[in-house]
């Protein structure tokens, strides 16, 4: 017995020096098993399909009913997505220009929906839903179909549910559809009846106006039954490619071939929120195999003249991986791929959908399988951690890439900076679908999202930020955190609080803004105030360079924050007792000779979201 203590008393000490201090939080989440069979006719672009779900509760809460998206009733003449779009095409943003006629709907909708012809529009129409052999009552939500249970489904039990639906491939409008401008047959997203989420908040049963998503976690098998001569790629693994060829095959593998005229596609892809794929008779791959990493797989329209792009999109991404992987963390599926096809740029696990060979485009929409297709935030509710995060990671990847120069974040933070000028600005935390303005969600999502990763920089330190993004992605994969699940992280790493960084930044409006103020002499000893103009409080870095090159940098911690950033350079640095953010100035002491003064100057490294930085820097003249 004793022996045995000794072994457990051993392994246990073992463990506790493998865990981190702070433990992933045992938050429960729900559980879905796909089994797709769908026949796509190529002529008339339509399908019909079943869909065999086992859906584990795990929440403490029964559950007497359930929903399901049709994400593509929404292309329909009259729909909410169509009356949003043109109701925000209403409101002016700015000037038209050649490529912008300055109305605030998104370009590629406009009216666009409200053209649809019968044979052009979208539909998921499910036929039937079973649950053991019973049919299940329905009501229809337009983009949302609520299923009545004729029998709950209790806290931590399993329910077994058989759809059968037929749909229409809407003409490609946002996303998804069919004969886009590039010519991409079919771009099939958003295709197919998927649960909504339930999490620890309730259901997120959002209607498809015009944003983002939010998914179970699951697993999906999916059969694909089309004409023989579409290649078909997804975000999966290929389970029949030796059978089917078209660049899949092992090499060295002779392709036999298949009676009839379709060809059935058997994908599989594990624990992920969603499942995307496209076909064309046109496509063609490229691979590129990375030393630990994943098979990238490249699929485009072969046209000669654009060959060479699409190869250099491939050997980037293929150098891209290794930063990608050190800076945020490995990529732990075994393919990834981008695919020719949509409007623009579009994430998916293990695949996006891409217009073009845009290398910007492609790392951006990579980095996304970070931050949402592995860490699953909520975007309606959080767009900011999905987009935010990811225009953050995105340029600094290629930024790295090309050992650019200067301040990468710099569009981000014009972004922004215009943002707060327009006047149309929200709180970062409004519900993506809810803004007034497609301009105030894009900067706020995109721009003052990644915004918030950069400054966080400023307030613990680059090489904290880093630890802390390379810690969030370890303990909330596949969690669906929210804002202050990040906080947490970065608290416990940084030791100081931050939840007022977040509150400010993200809950309100509130601007920073801060000055130099007047310089003193009090009892031969110089003086220097700085002035908070801004109604947002931060720590400030206060760099002074002296006459004879000499430089030392003052640094003021809030006192919010209950720390204080550690030395980020060799320039001598003075710690000053903390700014309390009630008051709006604060004066310190210097050790040299005022006379001596060059220049003062708040925030030289850029980071700090100053809106107006014509007043950070007093230069002196002789």
């Amino acid at each position: 017995m004793k022996k045995y203590l000794s072994v457990f008393l051993i392994l246990s000490s073992v463990i506790c020096q493998l865990t981190p201090a702070f433990s992933q939080p045992d938050r429960w989440q729900q559980r879905v098993k796909y089994n797709i069979n769908v026949t796509m006719d190529v002529l008339t672009n339509r399908f019909t399909g079943t869909e065999k779900l086992e859906y584990t509760n795990n929440s403490p809460d029964t559950l007497s009913k359930v929903y399901f998206h049709l994400y593509w009733n929404a292309f329909q003449p009259g729909s909410s997505m169509d009356m949003r779009s043109l109701e925000l095409g209403k409101t002016r943003i700015a000037e038209p220009r050649k490529e912008w006629d300055g109305l605030d709907w998104d370009s590629r909708v406009k009216d666009r929906i409200g053209k649809l012809t019968p044979g052009e529009i979208g539909y998921q129409q499910v036929k039937s839903i079973r649950i053991n052999g019973t049919e299940q009552m329905v009501k229809e939500h337009e983009t949302i179909l609520e299923v009545l249970l004729s029998k709950p489904v209790l806290p931590k039990s399993k329910v077994q549910m058989e759809l059968v639906f037929e749909a229409q491939v809407p003409l490609q409008v946002r996303r998804s559809g069919r004969d886009n401008k590039e010519g991409i047959r079919y771009s099939m997203s958003q295709w197919y009846p998927k649960l909504v989420e339930y999490d620890y908040q309730g259901w997120n049963a959002n209607p498809y106006i015009a944003r983002e998503f939010y998914g179970v976690w699951g697993d999906y098998d999916v059969n694909i039954t089309i004409d023989k001569n579409y290649m078909v790629t997804a975000g999966g693994d290929l389970q029949n490619a030796n059978e089917l060829g078209f660049g899949y095959e092992t090499p060295g593998v002779k392709i036999k071939a298949s009676p009839g005229t379709m060809n059935v596609w058997k994908w599989q892809a594990n624990n992920v929120h969603d499942f995307m794929w496209a076909a064309d008779p046109g496509y063609k791959m490229i691979t590129r195999t990375l030393k630990d990493g994943p098979l990238i797989r490249v699929v485009y329209k072969a046209v000669d003249s654009l060959e060479n792009r699409w190869q250099a999109m491939a050997d980037t991404a293929a150098l891209a991986y290794p930063i990608i992987a050190k800076t945020f963390g490995a990529y732990p599926y075994k393919t990834y791929t981008f695919v020719q096809g949509g409007d623009g740029g579009m994430e998916y696990p293990m695949a996006t959908l891409l217009k073009s060979a845009s290398i910007g485009t492609a790392i951006h929409e990579w980095m996304h399988s970070w931050y949402q297709m592995m860490l699953g935030t909520n975007e309606s509710l959080y767009p900011w951690m999905d987009e935010g995060f990811t225009d953050y990671a995105g340029t600094r990847v290629i930024a790295t890439l090309r050992n650019a120069p200067g301040f990468w974040f710099d569009g981000s933070y014009s972004g922004y900076y215009n943002l707060v000028k327009s006047g149309l600005e929200e709180p970062a935390g409004t519900h993506s679908d809810h803004y007034n303005t497609n301009y105030a969600y894009g900067n706020a999502a995109y721009s003052k999202g990644s915004v918030f990763i950069s400054q966080l920089g400023y307030i613990v330190g680059d090489s904290m930020r880093d630890k802390i993004m390379l810690a969030y992605y370890n303990q909330w994969r596949f969690k669906h955190p929210n804002p202050n699940d990040f906080i947490r992280v970065a608290e416990k790493l940084a030791n100081m609080e931050l939840d007022w960084y977040k509150e400010y930044w993200i809950n309100t409006t509130k601007t920073i803004d801060y000055a130099v103020g007047d310089i003193n002499v009090k009892d031969g000893k110089g003086f220097i105030m700085v002035k908070r103009a801004g109604k947002m409080p931060m720590p400030v870095d206060i760099l002074i360079t002296y006459k004879d090159g000499a430089q030392e940098l003052h640094y003021i911690p809030l006192n919010l924050m209950y720390g204080e950033k550690p030395a980020e350079s060799k320039v001598p640095r003075t710690v000053h007792p903390e700014w309390r953010w009630t008051h709006p100035d604060y004066t310190f002491a210097i050790t040299r000779n005022i006379g001596l003064i060059r220049s003062i100057e708040i925030d030289p490294s850029l980071r700090l979201a100053d809106v107006n930085r014509s007043n950070n820097k007093l230069v002196i003249p002789d």
